[in-house]
Protein backbone atom coordinates (compact mmCIF):
# COMPACT_ATOMS: atom_id res chain seq x y z
CA UNK A 1 0.00 0.00 0.00
CA UNK A 2 1.47 3.40 -0.98
CA UNK A 3 2.29 5.61 2.02
CA UNK A 4 2.21 9.35 1.40
CA UNK A 5 2.89 12.27 3.72
CA UNK A 6 5.59 14.39 5.28
CA UNK A 7 5.99 12.17 8.36
CA UNK A 8 5.31 8.46 7.94
CA UNK A 9 5.65 6.31 11.03
CA UNK A 10 7.88 3.26 10.88
CA UNK A 11 5.16 1.57 12.92
CA UNK A 12 2.83 1.15 9.95
CA UNK A 13 -0.80 0.07 9.61
CA UNK A 14 0.22 -3.53 9.04
CA UNK A 15 0.97 -3.60 12.77
CA UNK A 16 -2.76 -3.08 13.32
CA UNK A 17 -3.75 -5.75 10.81
CA UNK A 18 -4.78 -3.13 8.23
CA UNK A 19 -3.74 -3.54 4.61
CA UNK A 20 -5.24 -1.57 1.73
CA UNK A 21 -4.61 -1.29 -1.97
CA UNK A 22 -5.45 2.39 -1.63
CA UNK A 23 -3.13 5.17 -0.55
CA UNK A 24 -2.42 5.84 3.14
CA UNK A 25 -1.98 9.55 3.86
CA UNK A 26 0.09 10.21 6.98
CA UNK A 27 -0.01 13.36 9.12
CA UNK A 28 -1.02 15.71 6.33
CA UNK A 29 -1.04 19.46 7.14
CA UNK A 30 -4.31 21.39 7.10
CA UNK A 31 -4.06 22.68 3.53
CA UNK A 32 -3.51 19.21 2.08
CA UNK A 33 -6.38 17.78 4.13
CA UNK A 34 -8.57 20.61 2.78
CA UNK A 35 -7.58 19.64 -0.76
CA UNK A 36 -8.29 15.97 -0.19
CA UNK A 37 -11.65 16.63 1.47
CA UNK A 38 -12.83 18.98 -1.27
CA UNK A 39 -11.58 16.71 -4.04
CA UNK A 40 -13.55 13.82 -2.53
CA UNK A 41 -16.69 15.98 -2.12
CA UNK A 42 -16.77 15.29 1.62
CA UNK A 43 -17.22 18.96 2.47
CA UNK A 44 -17.61 22.46 1.08
CA UNK A 45 -15.45 25.56 1.33
CA UNK A 46 -17.30 28.42 3.04
CA UNK A 47 -16.82 32.06 2.06
CA UNK A 48 -14.31 33.02 4.72
CA UNK A 49 -12.24 29.85 4.87
CA UNK A 50 -13.78 27.11 7.07
CA UNK A 51 -14.78 23.70 5.82
CA UNK A 52 -18.50 22.94 6.09
CA UNK A 53 -19.61 19.33 6.35
CA UNK A 54 -22.73 17.38 7.18
CA UNK A 55 -22.85 14.32 9.39
CA UNK A 56 -26.05 12.74 8.10
CA UNK A 57 -28.53 11.18 10.50
CA UNK A 58 -26.14 11.46 13.46
CA UNK A 59 -25.81 15.12 14.41
CA UNK A 60 -24.87 14.27 17.99
CA UNK A 61 -23.47 11.42 20.04
CA UNK A 62 -25.18 8.04 19.61
CA UNK A 63 -25.24 7.23 23.33
CA UNK A 64 -27.25 4.02 22.92
CA UNK A 65 -24.68 2.64 20.49
CA UNK A 66 -21.65 2.90 22.78
CA UNK A 67 -20.30 -0.28 24.42
CA UNK A 68 -17.29 -1.34 26.47
CA UNK A 69 -15.71 -4.71 25.72
CA UNK A 70 -15.94 -7.09 28.65
CA UNK A 71 -12.39 -8.41 28.90
CA UNK A 72 -10.22 -9.69 31.78
CA UNK A 73 -7.89 -6.73 32.34
CA UNK A 74 -10.69 -4.19 32.93
CA UNK A 75 -13.75 -6.29 33.79
CA UNK A 76 -13.49 -5.77 37.55
CA UNK A 77 -12.83 -2.02 37.27
CA UNK A 78 -15.58 -0.90 34.89
CA UNK A 79 -18.82 0.38 36.42
CA UNK A 80 -21.19 -1.69 34.30
CA UNK A 81 -24.72 -0.40 33.73
CA UNK A 82 -26.74 1.83 31.44
CA UNK A 83 -23.71 3.95 30.51
CA UNK A 84 -21.00 1.31 30.34
CA UNK A 85 -22.87 -1.42 28.51
CA UNK A 86 -20.88 -4.63 27.95
CA UNK A 87 -20.22 -6.24 24.61
CA UNK A 88 -18.44 -9.56 24.10
CA UNK A 89 -14.80 -9.68 23.06
CA UNK A 90 -15.83 -11.96 20.20
CA UNK A 91 -18.21 -9.32 18.82
CA UNK A 92 -15.51 -6.65 18.91
CA UNK A 93 -12.95 -8.93 17.27
CA UNK A 94 -15.35 -9.93 14.51
CA UNK A 95 -16.37 -6.35 13.75
CA UNK A 96 -12.71 -5.31 13.66
CA UNK A 97 -11.93 -8.19 11.30
CA UNK A 98 -14.72 -7.11 8.95
CA UNK A 99 -13.67 -3.46 9.04
CA UNK A 100 -10.16 -4.54 8.06
CA UNK A 101 -11.61 -6.46 5.12
CA UNK A 102 -13.80 -3.48 4.21
CA UNK A 103 -10.70 -1.31 4.17
CA UNK A 104 -8.88 -3.48 1.62
CA UNK A 105 -9.50 -0.95 -1.19
CA UNK A 106 -10.13 2.64 0.03
CA UNK A 107 -7.64 5.38 0.77
CA UNK A 108 -7.04 5.97 4.47
CA UNK A 109 -5.84 8.89 6.58
CA UNK A 110 -3.67 8.65 9.68
CA UNK A 111 -3.05 11.21 12.42
CA UNK A 112 -0.43 10.62 15.12
CA UNK A 113 -0.46 12.88 18.18
CA UNK A 114 -1.24 13.10 21.88
CA UNK A 115 -4.03 13.36 24.40
CA UNK A 116 -2.56 15.26 27.34
CA UNK A 117 -0.32 18.34 27.41
CA UNK A 118 1.73 17.03 30.35
CA UNK A 119 4.41 14.66 28.96
CA UNK A 120 4.27 12.67 32.20
CA UNK A 121 0.65 11.68 31.66
CA UNK A 122 -0.05 12.00 27.95
CA UNK A 123 -1.40 9.22 25.76
CA UNK A 124 0.08 8.63 22.30
CA UNK A 125 -2.97 8.48 20.04
CA UNK A 126 -3.32 7.26 16.46
CA UNK A 127 -6.51 8.02 14.53
CA UNK A 128 -7.16 6.03 11.33
CA UNK A 129 -10.13 7.01 9.20
CA UNK A 130 -11.65 7.17 5.73
CA UNK A 131 -12.45 10.87 5.52
CA UNK A 132 -9.95 13.68 5.16
CA UNK A 133 -12.16 16.12 7.08
CA UNK A 134 -12.35 13.77 10.06
CA UNK A 135 -8.57 13.47 9.99
CA UNK A 136 -8.43 17.26 10.11
CA UNK A 137 -10.81 17.06 13.06
CA UNK A 138 -8.33 14.78 14.85
CA UNK A 139 -5.52 17.20 14.00
CA UNK A 140 -7.55 20.06 15.48
CA UNK A 141 -8.66 18.28 18.62
CA UNK A 142 -5.55 16.41 19.72
CA UNK A 143 -2.05 17.72 20.36
CA UNK A 144 0.24 17.56 17.36
CA UNK A 145 3.84 16.40 17.41
CA UNK A 146 6.14 18.83 15.60
CA UNK A 147 9.43 16.89 15.64
CA UNK A 148 9.86 14.80 12.51
CA UNK A 149 11.89 12.01 14.10
CA UNK A 150 9.35 11.51 16.88
CA UNK A 151 6.64 11.15 14.25
CA UNK A 152 8.70 8.68 12.26
CA UNK A 153 9.27 6.62 15.43
CA UNK A 154 5.69 7.08 16.65
CA UNK A 155 4.19 3.95 18.18
CA UNK A 156 0.70 4.58 19.60
CA UNK A 157 -0.60 3.77 23.07
CA UNK A 158 -4.20 4.02 21.88
CA UNK A 159 -5.79 3.63 18.45
CA UNK A 160 -9.06 4.97 17.03
CA UNK A 161 -10.31 3.00 14.03
CA UNK A 162 -13.04 5.14 12.49
CA UNK A 163 -15.06 3.61 9.64
CA UNK A 164 -18.20 5.77 9.33
CA UNK A 165 -19.48 4.06 6.18
CA UNK A 166 -19.34 0.55 7.67
CA UNK A 167 -22.49 -0.76 9.36
CA UNK A 168 -22.83 -3.49 11.98
CA UNK A 169 -25.41 -6.25 11.90
CA UNK A 170 -27.22 -5.75 15.25
CA UNK A 171 -28.58 -9.28 15.43
CA UNK A 172 -25.23 -10.91 14.73
CA UNK A 173 -22.97 -8.38 16.45
CA UNK A 174 -24.91 -7.62 19.61
CA UNK A 175 -25.08 -3.89 18.86
CA UNK A 176 -28.10 -1.64 19.27
CA UNK A 177 -28.14 -0.65 15.59
CA UNK A 178 -25.86 -0.45 12.59
CA UNK A 179 -23.96 2.27 14.43
CA UNK A 180 -21.31 1.22 16.94
CA UNK A 181 -18.83 2.92 19.26
CA UNK A 182 -16.83 0.16 20.94
CA UNK A 183 -14.07 0.65 23.49
CA UNK A 184 -11.62 -2.18 24.15
CA UNK A 185 -9.56 -1.14 27.18
CA UNK A 186 -7.48 -4.30 26.99
CA UNK A 187 -6.05 -3.71 23.53
CA UNK A 188 -6.50 0.07 23.91
CA UNK A 189 -8.60 0.63 20.82
CA UNK A 190 -11.81 2.43 19.93
CA UNK A 191 -13.73 1.00 16.98
CA UNK A 192 -16.31 3.36 15.48
CA UNK A 193 -18.69 2.74 12.59
CA UNK A 194 -22.02 3.81 11.16
CA UNK A 195 -21.75 7.47 12.20
CA UNK A 196 -20.17 10.52 10.61
CA UNK A 197 -20.37 12.55 13.84
CA UNK A 198 -16.75 13.37 14.63
CA UNK A 199 -17.39 13.95 18.34
CA UNK A 200 -17.31 10.18 18.82
CA UNK A 201 -13.57 10.24 18.05
CA UNK A 202 -12.61 12.69 20.77
CA UNK A 203 -15.00 11.29 23.37
CA UNK A 204 -13.68 7.74 22.88
CA UNK A 205 -10.18 8.95 23.70
CA UNK A 206 -11.53 10.97 26.64
CA UNK A 207 -13.20 7.84 28.00
CA UNK A 208 -9.89 5.98 27.76
CA UNK A 209 -8.13 8.80 29.67
CA UNK A 210 -10.84 8.65 32.33
CA UNK A 211 -10.02 4.97 32.78
CA UNK A 212 -6.22 5.20 32.77
CA UNK A 213 -5.38 8.38 34.69
CA UNK A 214 -7.21 7.77 38.01
CA UNK A 215 -5.13 4.62 38.38
CA UNK A 216 -2.13 6.98 38.57
CA UNK A 217 -3.73 9.36 41.05
CA UNK A 218 -4.69 11.91 38.39
CA UNK A 219 -8.21 13.32 38.33
CA UNK A 220 -9.65 13.20 34.80
CA UNK A 221 -12.27 15.91 34.37
CA UNK A 222 -14.97 16.95 31.91
CA UNK A 223 -14.29 20.64 32.40
CA UNK A 224 -12.82 23.77 30.89
CA UNK A 225 -10.04 25.67 32.63
CA UNK A 226 -8.45 29.11 32.65
CA UNK A 227 -6.23 31.24 34.87
CA UNK A 228 -6.00 34.90 35.88
CA UNK A 229 -3.01 37.20 36.15
CA UNK A 230 -0.95 34.39 37.66
CA UNK A 231 -0.68 30.79 36.46
CA UNK A 232 -1.69 29.51 39.91
CA UNK A 233 -5.02 31.41 39.82
CA UNK A 234 -6.72 28.50 38.06
CA UNK A 235 -10.49 28.02 37.72
CA UNK A 236 -12.21 24.83 36.57
CA UNK A 237 -15.63 24.82 34.91
CA UNK A 238 -17.46 21.49 35.06
CA UNK A 239 -20.59 20.90 33.00
CA UNK A 240 -22.11 18.95 30.17
CA UNK A 241 -22.53 20.25 26.64
CA UNK A 242 -24.70 23.34 26.52
CA UNK A 243 -24.07 24.52 30.08
CA UNK A 244 -21.52 27.14 29.04
CA UNK A 245 -18.07 25.60 29.57
CA UNK A 246 -16.66 26.92 26.31
CA UNK A 247 -18.33 30.31 26.48
CA UNK A 248 -17.58 31.10 30.13
CA UNK A 249 -13.99 29.92 30.11
CA UNK A 250 -13.22 32.11 27.07
CA UNK A 251 -12.85 35.18 29.28
CA UNK A 252 -10.88 38.13 27.80
CA UNK A 253 -9.47 38.88 31.26
CA UNK A 254 -8.23 35.34 31.88
CA UNK A 255 -6.02 32.96 29.90
CA UNK A 256 -7.67 29.84 28.51
CA UNK A 257 -6.00 26.49 29.17
CA UNK A 258 -8.65 24.39 27.41
CA UNK A 259 -12.40 24.18 26.93
CA UNK A 260 -13.50 20.60 27.60
CA UNK A 261 -11.14 17.95 29.01
CA UNK A 262 -8.42 18.23 31.66
CA UNK A 263 -6.37 16.31 34.18
CA UNK A 264 -5.45 17.39 37.72
CA UNK A 265 -2.19 15.82 38.83
CA UNK A 266 0.15 16.47 41.74
CA UNK A 267 1.74 19.21 39.64
CA UNK A 268 -1.43 21.05 38.66
CA UNK A 269 -3.91 21.14 35.77
CA UNK A 270 -3.22 20.11 32.17
CA UNK A 271 -5.31 20.12 29.02
CA UNK A 272 -6.02 16.87 27.19
CA UNK A 273 -6.62 18.57 23.85
CA UNK A 274 -5.12 20.88 21.27
CA UNK A 275 -8.38 22.39 20.09
CA UNK A 276 -12.00 23.25 20.86
CA UNK A 277 -15.28 21.69 19.77
CA UNK A 278 -17.79 24.45 20.39
CA UNK A 279 -21.53 24.65 19.86
CA UNK A 280 -22.19 27.53 17.47
CA UNK A 281 -25.95 27.66 17.06
CA UNK A 282 -27.07 31.30 17.34
CA UNK A 283 -23.58 32.33 18.40
CA UNK A 284 -23.54 35.96 19.52
CA UNK A 285 -20.72 37.97 17.88
CA UNK A 286 -20.88 40.53 20.69
CA UNK A 287 -21.18 38.17 23.66
CA UNK A 288 -18.76 35.56 22.29
CA UNK A 289 -16.56 37.45 19.81
CA UNK A 290 -13.53 35.13 19.85
CA UNK A 291 -15.50 31.94 19.31
CA UNK A 292 -17.58 33.69 16.66
CA UNK A 293 -14.39 34.72 14.86
CA UNK A 294 -13.23 31.09 14.63
CA UNK A 295 -16.24 30.28 12.45
CA UNK A 296 -14.67 32.56 9.81
CA UNK A 297 -11.20 31.01 9.86
CA UNK A 298 -9.23 28.66 7.66
CA UNK A 299 -8.66 25.41 9.54
CA UNK A 300 -12.06 25.43 11.27
CA UNK A 301 -14.52 22.61 10.54
CA UNK A 302 -18.21 23.53 10.77
CA UNK A 303 -20.50 20.54 11.30
CA UNK A 304 -24.09 20.85 10.08
CA UNK A 305 -23.97 24.63 9.76
CA UNK A 306 -26.32 25.88 7.04
CA UNK A 307 -24.80 27.97 4.25
CA UNK A 308 -25.93 29.68 1.06
CA UNK A 309 -24.88 27.41 -1.86
CA UNK A 310 -24.31 30.43 -4.11
CA UNK A 311 -22.42 32.85 -1.86
CA UNK A 312 -21.12 30.18 0.54
CA UNK A 313 -21.97 32.50 3.45
CA UNK A 314 -22.79 30.59 6.62
CA UNK A 315 -25.89 31.17 8.77
CA UNK A 316 -25.26 30.33 12.44
CA UNK A 317 -28.89 31.06 13.34
CA UNK A 318 -30.33 28.37 11.08
CA UNK A 319 -31.16 25.18 13.01
CA UNK A 320 -32.68 23.35 10.04
CA UNK A 321 -30.23 20.46 10.32
CA UNK A 322 -29.76 20.40 14.11
CA UNK A 323 -29.48 22.52 17.24
CA UNK A 324 -26.09 20.88 17.77
CA UNK A 325 -24.14 22.76 15.11
CA UNK A 326 -20.43 22.53 15.94
CA UNK A 327 -17.10 24.17 15.18
CA UNK A 328 -13.82 22.29 15.56
CA UNK A 329 -10.82 24.59 15.61
CA UNK A 330 -7.25 24.59 16.96
CA UNK A 331 -6.56 26.50 20.17
CA UNK A 332 -4.29 28.77 18.18
CA UNK A 333 -7.38 30.36 16.62
CA UNK A 334 -7.96 32.07 19.98
CA UNK A 335 -5.88 35.04 21.06
CA UNK A 336 -5.87 34.63 24.85
CA UNK A 337 -4.82 31.02 25.26
CA UNK A 338 -1.92 29.12 26.81
CA UNK A 339 -0.82 26.76 24.05
CA UNK A 340 1.39 24.91 26.53
CA UNK A 341 -1.77 23.59 28.14
CA UNK A 342 -0.52 23.43 31.75
CA UNK A 343 -0.97 25.58 34.87
CA UNK A 344 -1.06 25.40 38.67
CA UNK A 345 -3.62 24.03 41.10
CA UNK A 346 -7.18 25.41 41.01
CA UNK A 347 -8.26 28.09 43.46
CA UNK A 348 -11.87 27.88 42.27
CA UNK A 349 -14.01 25.02 41.03
CA UNK A 350 -17.25 25.90 39.26
CA UNK A 351 -20.09 23.44 38.66
CA UNK A 352 -22.24 24.63 35.75
CA UNK A 353 -25.82 23.45 35.52
CA UNK A 354 -28.50 24.31 33.02
CA UNK A 355 -31.59 24.05 35.23
CA UNK A 356 -34.58 23.54 32.96
CA UNK A 357 -36.93 23.87 35.94
CA UNK A 358 -35.91 27.45 36.80
CA UNK A 359 -35.38 26.57 40.46
CA UNK A 360 -31.68 26.74 41.31
CA UNK A 361 -30.07 30.12 42.09
CA UNK A 362 -27.74 31.60 39.49
CA UNK A 363 -24.81 31.47 41.93
CA UNK A 364 -24.18 29.77 45.27
CA UNK A 365 -21.15 28.63 47.24
CA UNK A 366 -20.84 24.99 48.26
CA UNK A 367 -19.33 23.38 51.32
CA UNK A 368 -17.03 20.40 50.74
CA UNK A 369 -19.90 18.01 51.50
CA UNK A 370 -22.23 19.86 49.14
CA UNK A 371 -19.50 19.83 46.49
CA UNK A 372 -19.33 16.05 46.65
CA UNK A 373 -23.12 15.74 46.61
CA UNK A 374 -23.54 17.92 43.53
CA UNK A 375 -20.52 16.42 41.76
CA UNK A 376 -21.92 12.92 42.14
CA UNK A 377 -25.41 14.14 41.22
CA UNK A 378 -24.27 16.04 38.13
CA UNK A 379 -27.64 17.71 37.61
CA UNK A 380 -28.16 19.64 34.39
CA UNK A 381 -30.34 19.48 31.29
CA UNK A 382 -29.65 17.74 28.03
CA UNK A 383 -29.71 20.62 25.61
CA UNK A 384 -31.36 20.03 22.24
CA UNK A 385 -29.19 18.21 19.74
CA UNK A 386 -26.35 17.04 21.97
CA UNK A 387 -27.62 13.47 21.71
CA UNK A 388 -29.68 11.72 19.08
CA UNK A 389 -33.40 12.05 19.81
CA UNK A 390 -33.12 15.03 22.17
CA UNK A 391 -35.09 17.88 20.60
CA UNK A 392 -35.65 20.13 23.62
CA UNK A 393 -34.05 20.55 27.05
CA UNK A 394 -34.93 17.82 29.52
CA UNK A 395 -33.77 17.35 33.11
CA UNK A 396 -31.10 14.73 33.68
CA UNK A 397 -28.48 13.64 36.18
CA UNK A 398 -25.05 12.89 34.75
CA UNK A 399 -22.66 11.63 37.39
CA UNK A 400 -19.48 13.69 37.71
CA UNK A 401 -20.86 16.04 35.04
CA UNK A 402 -19.76 13.51 32.45
CA UNK A 403 -21.27 10.07 33.09
CA UNK A 404 -21.16 8.99 29.41
CA UNK A 405 -17.36 9.17 29.52
CA UNK A 406 -16.67 7.72 32.99
CA UNK A 407 -15.86 3.98 32.84
CA UNK A 408 -14.92 3.66 36.54
CA UNK A 409 -17.23 3.79 39.56
CA UNK A 410 -18.27 7.42 40.28
CA UNK A 411 -16.83 7.07 43.79
CA UNK A 412 -13.32 6.89 42.29
CA UNK A 413 -13.72 10.32 40.68
CA UNK A 414 -15.57 11.79 43.64
CA UNK A 415 -12.89 10.71 46.09
CA UNK A 416 -10.08 12.07 43.92
CA UNK A 417 -11.78 15.43 43.42
CA UNK A 418 -12.63 15.73 47.11
CA UNK A 419 -9.05 15.02 48.14
CA UNK A 420 -7.69 17.61 45.72
CA UNK A 421 -10.21 20.30 46.69
CA UNK A 422 -9.34 19.78 50.36
CA UNK A 423 -5.57 19.64 49.80
CA UNK A 424 -5.50 22.85 47.77
CA UNK A 425 -8.29 24.68 49.65
CA UNK A 426 -10.28 25.38 46.48
CA UNK A 427 -13.57 27.28 46.65
CA UNK A 428 -16.51 25.52 44.98
CA UNK A 429 -19.42 27.30 43.28
CA UNK A 430 -22.66 26.14 41.68
CA UNK A 431 -23.68 28.32 38.73
CA UNK A 432 -27.05 27.95 37.03
CA UNK A 433 -26.91 29.06 33.39
CA UNK A 434 -30.41 27.73 32.74
CA UNK A 435 -33.82 29.26 33.26
CA UNK A 436 -35.16 31.99 35.51
CA UNK A 437 -38.69 33.31 36.03
CA UNK A 438 -40.15 29.87 35.37
CA UNK A 439 -39.27 26.55 33.76
CA UNK A 440 -38.30 26.01 30.13
CA UNK A 441 -41.18 27.22 27.99
CA UNK A 442 -42.31 29.83 30.52
CA UNK A 443 -39.19 31.52 31.90
CA UNK A 444 -36.16 32.94 30.14
CA UNK A 445 -32.57 31.74 29.84
CA UNK A 446 -30.24 33.43 32.32
CA UNK A 447 -28.57 36.50 30.80
CA UNK A 448 -24.99 35.74 29.79
CA UNK A 449 -23.85 39.17 31.01
CA UNK A 450 -25.20 38.43 34.50
CA UNK A 451 -23.54 35.01 34.58
CA UNK A 452 -20.21 36.49 33.51
CA UNK A 453 -20.41 39.20 36.18
CA UNK A 454 -21.18 36.64 38.92
CA UNK A 455 -18.31 34.39 37.87
CA UNK A 456 -15.91 37.34 37.72
CA UNK A 457 -16.97 38.32 41.24
CA UNK A 458 -16.52 34.77 42.55
CA UNK A 459 -13.11 34.18 40.97
CA UNK A 460 -11.84 37.61 41.95
CA UNK A 461 -12.68 37.19 45.64
CA UNK A 462 -15.38 39.88 45.61
CA UNK A 463 -17.86 37.54 47.31
CA UNK A 464 -15.61 36.33 50.12
CA UNK A 465 -17.00 38.86 52.60
CA UNK A 466 -20.52 39.13 51.22
CA UNK A 467 -23.35 37.93 53.47
CA UNK A 468 -25.23 34.84 52.31
CA UNK A 469 -28.47 33.11 53.16
CA UNK A 470 -29.28 29.43 52.84
CA UNK A 471 -31.83 28.28 50.29
CA UNK A 472 -34.59 26.66 52.42
CA UNK A 473 -34.79 23.51 50.27
CA UNK A 474 -31.34 23.04 48.75
CA UNK A 475 -29.30 24.58 51.58
CA UNK A 476 -27.10 26.47 49.13
CA UNK A 477 -25.31 29.64 50.34
CA UNK A 478 -26.68 32.40 48.09
CA UNK A 479 -24.90 35.79 48.13
CA UNK A 480 -27.12 38.66 49.22
CA UNK A 481 -25.61 40.92 46.57
CA UNK A 482 -23.32 40.81 43.54
CA UNK A 483 -22.20 44.11 42.11
CA UNK A 484 -23.75 44.64 38.67
CA UNK A 485 -26.47 41.99 39.08
CA UNK A 486 -30.07 42.90 40.03
CA UNK A 487 -30.90 41.62 43.53
CA UNK A 488 -34.02 39.78 42.37
CA UNK A 489 -32.02 37.73 39.87
CA UNK A 490 -30.09 36.17 42.77
CA UNK A 491 -33.34 34.92 44.35
CA UNK A 492 -35.08 32.61 41.86
CA UNK A 493 -38.36 32.54 43.80
CA UNK A 494 -38.71 36.31 43.31
CA UNK A 495 -38.43 35.96 39.53
CA UNK A 496 -41.55 33.77 39.31
CA UNK A 497 -44.96 35.38 38.84
CA UNK A 498 -46.45 32.74 41.15
CA UNK A 499 -44.27 31.98 44.24
CA UNK A 500 -46.43 28.96 45.13
CA UNK A 501 -45.70 27.48 41.71
CA UNK A 502 -41.99 27.98 42.37
CA UNK A 503 -42.29 26.15 45.71
CA UNK A 504 -44.03 23.22 44.05
CA UNK A 505 -41.39 23.02 41.32
CA UNK A 506 -38.54 23.29 43.85
CA UNK A 507 -39.97 20.39 45.84
CA UNK A 508 -40.36 18.39 42.65
CA UNK A 509 -36.71 18.96 41.75
CA UNK A 510 -35.63 18.12 45.30
CA UNK A 511 -37.41 14.76 44.99
CA UNK A 512 -35.53 14.09 41.77
CA UNK A 513 -32.19 14.79 43.49
CA UNK A 514 -33.08 12.50 46.41
CA UNK A 515 -34.28 9.67 44.16
CA UNK A 516 -31.19 9.88 41.97
CA UNK A 517 -28.75 9.91 44.89
CA UNK A 518 -30.02 6.64 46.37
CA UNK A 519 -27.53 4.81 44.14
CA UNK A 520 -24.65 6.48 46.04
CA UNK A 521 -25.95 6.29 49.62
CA UNK A 522 -23.88 3.25 50.63
CA UNK A 523 -20.63 4.82 49.46
CA UNK A 524 -20.67 8.31 51.00
CA UNK A 525 -20.39 9.71 54.52
CA UNK A 526 -23.11 11.20 56.68
CA UNK A 527 -21.90 14.72 55.89
CA UNK A 528 -22.49 14.20 52.18
CA UNK A 529 -25.92 12.68 52.82
CA UNK A 530 -26.78 15.71 54.96
CA UNK A 531 -26.07 17.93 51.94
CA UNK A 532 -29.15 16.57 50.17
CA UNK A 533 -32.06 18.97 49.57
CA UNK A 534 -34.87 19.01 52.13
CA UNK A 535 -38.50 18.74 51.08
CA UNK A 536 -40.44 21.90 51.83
Amino acid sequence: MPNVGPFISRHGLENHGIETRGTVYWNLPEARLYEQSLRRAESYLAAEGPLVTRTGQHTGRAAHDKFVVREPSSENDVWWGKVNKPIAQESFDDLLRRVRLYWRTPDLFVFDGYAGADPNYRLKVRVINENAWQNLFARNMFISETESEKLRDFEPDFIVVNAPSFLADPEADGTHSGTFILLDLGCRMALIGGTQYAGEIKKSVFTAMNYLLPKRGVMAMHCSANYGAERDDVALFFGLSGTGKTTLSADPNRTLIGDDEHGWSGDGVFNFEGGCYAKVIRLDPEGEPEIYATTRRFGTILENVVYDPETRRIDLDDDTLTENTRASYPLGHLSNVDLGGTAGHPKNVVFLTCDAFGVLPPISRLTEAQAMYHFLSGYTAKVAGTEAGVTEPSATFSTCFGAPFMPLHPGVYGKLLGEKITRHNARVWLINTGWTGGPYGTGQRMKLAHTRRMITAALGGELDGVATHADPIFGLAIPEAVDGVPADVLQPRRTWADPAAYDAMANRLAEMFIDNFRQFEDGVGDDVMAAAPKRG
